[in-house]
């Protein structure tokens, strides 16, 4: 029988991200309707004010599909041993970040401060929600990126399904981790 779970996380909004979503989307709209004003003023100038509309179209255009793409959800597939991980863009473009096997996890668990820092020659591929509460963390070597590390934020149902196909070591770490911390 197949060892599968689904999950789909949705990137939330930093206040950074917020304010440059609002500063684009101002921007943008003050820059069309400042061209379209040119335009109109133009009137009877050749193809001045045909330019200045085609340029207001494409600064609308340029701001709607900048501001829709800051709207990111990662997909988690875990079948059988293996996590691919999806990044969706505006609910429109699906890209393959990254596929691991589980069995080639070093370190997996919270993400949280007790977690070992980043080195120099690491990968870090985030695919989270930003939700610190949700991050977990692995470790691993990969092909295409070497020495990687994962963040997402996986549900039960999956942590579940990965735990049976981590390496005996660090499923017992885990589950030594999962005792400990009801007694704290």
């Amino acid at each position: 029988m197949d060892n599968f779970a689904e999950h789909l996380v949705k990137k939330e909004l930093t206040g950074g991200d917020k304010a440059k979503r609002m500063i684009i989307l101002v921007g943008g709209i003050v820059i069309a309707v400042m061209l379209v004003f040119f335009s109109v003023l133009m009137l009877g100038q050749g193809l001045l004010p045909f330019v200045g509309l085609a340029l207001a179209a494409v600064t609308g255009y340029g701001t709607y599909f900048i501001v829709t793409n800051m709207y990111v959800e990662y997909e988690y597939t875990f079948t059988n041993g293996e996590l691919d991980i999806d990044k969706i863009i505006a609910r429109k473009k699906r890209r393959e970040m990254l596929s691991v096997s589980v069995g080639k996890f070093r370190e997996f668990g919270r993400y949280d401060d007790s977690v070992p820092e980043e080195t120099d020659d690491m990968t870090v591929v985030f695919a989270t929600s930003n939700i610190a509460s949700e991050e977990w963390y692995a470790d691993f070597d990969h092909e295409a990126y070497g020495s990687t590390r994962l963040v997402f934020c996986p549900n039960e149902n999956m942590i579940e399904n990965m735990k049976k196909n981590l390496p005996r070591a660090l499923r017992a770490k885990l589950e030594d981790n999962d005792n400990k911390e009801p007694s704290e």
